[in-house]
């Protein structure tokens, strides 16, 4: 039998998406679940599991044994958090501790998922690069803060100890088994469900899940260890991607566009509730901060030295838009 690859997160809506992709290519799959974790994601999938976590490095170890390569896909995904401790915890010194622990028993090459929420960003409608400059002092919110901080770390390891891995970082996934779902997610689920009436400014890079586990594969068979690629898709609007999912759900399109400084009350406010209660907030200051810069990026380095090839970003929208229907995650909304 051969060596097994070990995928963390991969419960989750990225992770699942890869250890699909593996498993179509007869990889011999190991998966790191937390213990309690939903393992909706995994039905169908032939897989040892193993019990580990983020926050325990001592579940590393036995891990990684034996496995040929990692994925590292795992990470704490929240936009808005009361206390940033933990998810630096987890998504930093986790991700550190588990790089380690792969080169120690002797993986041959880990896949590490970053995101575009590490990298530089231009923000004015031009389209940023992984070699955009960045800096630590101009990343906006926690969890993009967590994510530069943990590519920095095993970029440390690939300069320091040999560490052999290469960094992808995919931008905006969207597509099946969304079950959390993301806060992308979560916003095509509005749309779709006809309760989305206005939006601001702003506009992201969509890409489909499927192609962005693609992009993991292409890059464990064809990356160059310590060089980073943008798994990406279409730039669109955020305008523009609503009346795509409005379109497609056959219902009414948000028509009402606000600036940052009007919804800015309203995210204090979903804040300070959001501590009280314990109910994560549809929208906050950081967010608003987040969204006044446009967030398209590029995909032409993995498109050029691997052969990614993602898919229109109407074809991800729609395939979440059945998906959540079919999960009866979308509640009828407003006719067009």
């Amino acid at each position: 039998m051969s060596a097994p690859v070990l995928v963390t997160g991969a419960t989750g809506f990225v992770g699942s998406a890869v250890a699909r992709r593996l498993a179509a290519r007869g990889f011999p799959l190991r998966l790191m679940v937390r213990e309690g974790s939903d393992r909706r994601n995994l039905a169908g999938l032939d897989a040892e599991l193993v019990e580990g976590d983020l926050s325990r490095p001592g579940s590393f170890a036995r891990a990684v044994k034996g496995c040929r390569y990692v994925f590292h896909v795992a990470a704490d995904y929240r936009l808005w958090v009361p206390d940033p401790a933990p998810m630096m915890a987890i998504n930093v010194d986790g991700t550190r501790q588990l790089m380690i622990a792969a080169q120690e028993a002797g993986v041959e090459r880990i896949v590490y998922c970053s995101s575009v929420a590490a990298l530089g960003l231009i923000g004015d409608g031009t389209v940023s690069s992984e070699e955009t400059p960045v800096h630590e002092h101009s990343v906006i919110g926690i969890y993009k803060k967590s994510k530069y901080r943990a590519e920095q770390a095993v970029l440390a390891l690939v300069r320091d100890r040999g560490l052999p891995a290469v960094i992808v970082n995919p931008s905006t996934p969207v597509g099946p088994r969304d079950i959390r779902p993301t806060p992308t997610g979560q916003m095509i689920l509005d749309c779709a469900g006809g309760r989305m009436p206005a939006f601001v400014d702003t506009g992201l890079n969509v890409v489909h899940v499927d192609d962005v586990a693609e992009g993991h594969l292409l890059a464990l068979e064809k990356g160059r260890i310590g060089r980073k690629y943008i798994l990406g898709g279409e730039n669109i609007l955020l305008g523009d991607l609503f009346e795509m999912v409005a379109g497609i759900a056959g219902v009414k399109a948000p028509g009402i566009r606000l600036s940052q400084s009007v919804l800015w009350p309203v995210a204090t406010a979903s804040e300070f509730l959001s501590r009280k209660f314990g109910i994560e907030p549809r929208v906050t200051r950081e967010m608003l901060a987040m969204s006044k810069k446009k967030m398209f990026f590029s995909s032409d380095r993995a498109v050029s030295e691997f052969g990614y090839a993602p898919r229109p970003a109407r074809d991800a929208v729609r395939d979440a838009v059945d998906w959540f229907r079919e999960a009866g995650m979308l509640r009828p909304g407003r006719a067009r």
